[in-house]
């Protein structure tokens, strides 16, 4: 069971946004990633609560962020219910769409756990809802996935395979790459990785 730190900070201008404290597993029904996020100030952040299922389709997400909060799961596409801070007003939202995304590197891991991708130079279309902080309002994004490259190397666990993914956003063209082992992200835009404290999990 991983568990670690990852700082995310702005990818343009590397602000500082946030530390996030995680652990994550492969589990019965597929695989599971908690957090906690603190501020720049040391202060609560908010939190990330995923699981997947078997085929990587998100059994249930529940995020906080800025005293809002949302619930979703994989329902007629993705289906969602977001909460404002009073807890009085609730939007129910759907979108024929494969997954969830957002700013915490889970939703790399589970986008490509969705995938399943081969090394190829072709990418795989995949739409998904994005919630954006810090009001984690809803939107819904196009992108396009390959997995350029896979190379194992030797730890003192055995050997690493670290897949490189280029992520493209259909609606600007702009492309990135996100470099993960098993179910740990080690390098992506406005990510790193700061600790681990035990080695990713094989999630094939």
């Amino acid at each position: 069971m991983p568990r670690g730190r990852y700082s995310l900070h702005d990818p343009h201008d590397h602000t500082p946004l946030a530390d996030e404290h995680f652990q994550c597993a492969p589990g019965p029904s597929g695989w599971r990633y908690v957090s906690q996020l603190t501020g720049p100030d040391g202060d609560h952040a908010g939190s990330v609560d995923l699981t997947l299922d078997a085929l990587g389709r998100p059994l249930r997400l529940e995020l906080h962020a800025a005293s809002w909060q949302v619930r979703g799961a994989a329902l007629d596409g993705v289906t969602w219910v977001r909460t404002d801070p009073t807890g009085t007003h609730a939007t129910e939202g759907n979108v024929r769409a494969h997954a969830f995304t957002g700013t915490s590197p889970a939703f790399l891991v589970a986008t490509a756990r969705l995938l399943r991708l081969t090394p190829s130079t072709a990418g795989t279309r995949v739409r998904l809802v994005a919630f954006t902080d810090p009001v984690l309002a809803p939107r819904t994004v196009d992108q396009s996935w390959a997995l350029v490259d896979r190379e194992t190397h030797p730890s003192d666990n055995g050997p690493l395979t670290v897949d490189a993914y280029q992520v493209t956003a259909l609606d600007t063209g702009e492309q990135h790459t996100v470099h993960l082992a098993g179910d740990v992200v080690l390098s992506a835009p406005g990510v790193e990785l700061e600790d681990l404290d035990s080695p990713p999990s094989d999630l094939d």
